[in-house]
């Protein structure tokens, strides 16, 4: 027991020597000095290696990336079997892969319970907003005449308006597209708060970018030339909920 004692008096004086040029260690005091025990990690000679956190395991996010792997290899190996017991798990996985994520809806929750966060993209607020649209639920997006209606296609309608006529936005939200869509050319598409979509196609022009965050009323793009060369404009408008279209005019009146 005297010679264990007297080894470690030894370690702490040689240790105390070697870091008296040093103005703080890593762990001070050593454990040695406090319980009179052998520390088991340690960094002598001040601090720890680098790259080091110790916070950090290796192991267990080598175990996430390797999960993650075996979850990729899984679901490729299920899509390229043609046996019918997989049917099921392909379409809900299908599914989850077709289905937009609500930023839109986390994003209003998120403001409920902890106030405004940090804007990392510019709000779009140039637009017509005005006392009348402001107070109700939706702005109308032209004022025109619909030439389409819902049940033509079964999903939007659409309507006949002035010439390069602003199209603005139904109602606050999060811009999930903005581009070209088959049929509908330049096309705008803005997920809203309750989980619903507005649709704007046929537009001229896009004034707005993808991922931007739009109020109500403001400017999302103008509208194309008619079909028609008749000096008048037409754009396309559609309401989704969920999985499904429902027909604008249930929702506003247009001239």
């Amino acid at each position: 027991m005297g010679n264990r004692a007297d080894e470690i008096r030894k370690r702490i004086a040689k240790r105390k020597k070697s870091n008296s040029g040093h103005t703080s260690s890593y762990f001070l005091p050593s454990d040695e000095e406090r319980y009179g025990v052998e520390r088991q990690t340690s960094y002598e000679g001040g601090p720890p290696p680098e790259g080091f956190h110790p916070l950090f395991k290796k192991e267990t996010f080598m175990l996430k990336i390797l999960g993650a792997g075996i979850m990729v290899l899984v679901t490729a190996i299920m899509f390229k079997s043609p046996s019918p017991a997989f049917d099921e798990a392909k379409s809900v996985v299908t599914k989850t892969m077709e289905t937009e994520f609500q930023f839109a809806a986390i994003s209003s929750w998120y403001e409920d319970q902890f106030g405004k966060p940090l804007a990392l993209l510019p709000t779009s607020n140039t637009g017509k907003d005005s006392p009348s649209t402001q107070s109700a639920e939706y702005a109308i997006p032209a004022s025109g005449k619909v030439v389409e209606n819902f049940k033509t296609n079964g999903q939007g309608i659409m309507l006949e308006t002035g010439l390069g006529e602003d199209i603005a936005a139904m109602k606050g939200g999060l811009i999930i597209f903005a581009g070209k869509k088959e049929e509908l050319g330049n096309t705008v598409v803005i997920q809203h708060a309750d989980k619903s979509e507005s649709w704007y196609g046929h537009l001229e022009s896009i004034d707005v970018k993808q991922y931007e965050s739009i109020g109500k009323g403001s400017l999302v793009g103008k509208v194309s030339s008619s079909s028609q060369n008749d000096g008048s404009g037409e754009f396309y408008f559609a309401i989704k909920m969920g999985d499904s279209f429902i027909d604008p005019i249930q929702v506003m009146s247009f001239d």
